[in-house]
């Protein structure tokens, strides 16, 4: 088990992260979400031992040191992937992930890289060199790296970030499903809704250094507690009561997904539609709402100026007033 016990931390006079604390289980994997700037970059440094802090990390009854203690940061146990990926540019690919392996087994270190490379899908560029490489095929080797000698405490920053789209949901899956196989503990920082929603056992949510919330994702994301949780898993409208609610005076503020807003024959509320955009299986509909701009979803396409009747469960707004 992780325990991060009352965290502070400050650039000079700046402080990035104050009073953060939590805890994740062995075998858990916990996303950590946030704006740009927030604080997860140094978080995941702070637990690898990057950096000093007067508060305490421990790793089971293990507490983990900063750089005022340990002249080499980071344990054995404890492998980090950054943001930059530190190859060797001119050995290959797979002597860069066999790089701290033991030579003194060597086919037991042949097959375990040629394992990892399966599971990030560069096994067949096991020969080439680093520096011949891809910005997203280098990201894949670091991680392949990171989990040559089986760590049980995995920390990743941004680690799809660089990988071309047709791949990484494919790449996601395979590498998370190692990662439970193995119960490798894993921190995601990351900006990705799918890496916070799909693969994660719990969300941090973090804002200006600080935790803002956290939880499980479905619980997070069906019931946002405000209006910058929801957006960092996508577009999010936040709409009156009165706009919604025929002969309804308040003014309190409701927030909905655009999935949440269903397009229909007749109903209370009518917007103008004032563009369309196609997004592969659908369209994003952005339409007037007595002056609020508001986006739904929907099945075809909707001509400019045109009035359309939309309509949201009453139950769901209902239930959205009650968690605020």
């Amino acid at each position: 088990m992780l325990q991060v016990k009352n965290i502070d931390f400050s650039y000079h006079t700046s402080p990035v992260l104050q009073n953060i604390s939590f805890q994740v289980n062995k075998g858990e994997h916990v996303s950590l979400i946030g704006a740009s700037g927030c604080g997860k970059s140094t978080l995941l440094q702070l637990i690898y031992g990057l950096h000093h802090t007067d508060g305490r990390i421990y790793w089971n009854d293990i507490e983990l040191l900063g750089p005022n203690f340990n002249l080499v940061p980071g344990e054995d146990f404890i492998k980090y992937l950054a943001q930059d990926f530190d190859l060797m540019p001119p050995l290959s690919v797979a002597d860069n992930v066999g790089k701290y392996l033991s030579n003194m087994y060597p086919k037991k270190k042949k097959q375990r890289i040629q394992e990892l490379l399966e599971v990030v899908e560069m096994h067949d560029l096991a020969g080439v060199k680093a520096k011949n490489l891809s910005g997203g095929q280098q990201q894949r080797v670091a991680l392949a790296r990171a989990l040559a000698k089986q760590p049980e405490l995995l920390l990743l920053d941004e680690p799809f970030s660089h990988i071309d789209h047709f791949r990484k949901n494919n790449l996601r899956r395979r590498v998370y499903k190692y990662l439970k196989e193995q119960n490798i503990t894993c921190i995601t920082a990351t900006h990705d809704s799918t890496d916070a929603l799909s693969f994660a056992d719990k969300s941090i949510i973090m804002k200006n250094g600080k935790i803002h919330a956290q939880g499980k994702p479905k619980d997070i994301y069906t019931m946002p507690p405000n209006k910058y949780v929801a957006s960092l898993f996508g577009d999010i409208n936040e709409i009156t009561i009165n706009k919604l609610i025929e002969g309804e005076k308040s003014k309190k503020r409701v927030l909905l997904y655009p999935h949440e807003i269903n397009a229909v024959e007749n109903s209370e509320i009518s917007v103008k539609v004032l563009q369309s955009f196609f997004t592969g299986k659908e369209f994003l509909i952005k339409a007037d709402l007595k002056g609020t701009e508001i986006l739904f979803e929907h099945k075809t396409d909707l001509k400019k100026t045109e009035t359309v009747f939309v309509e949201i469960p009453k139950q769901l707004i209902l239930s959205r007033l009650k968690k605020k």
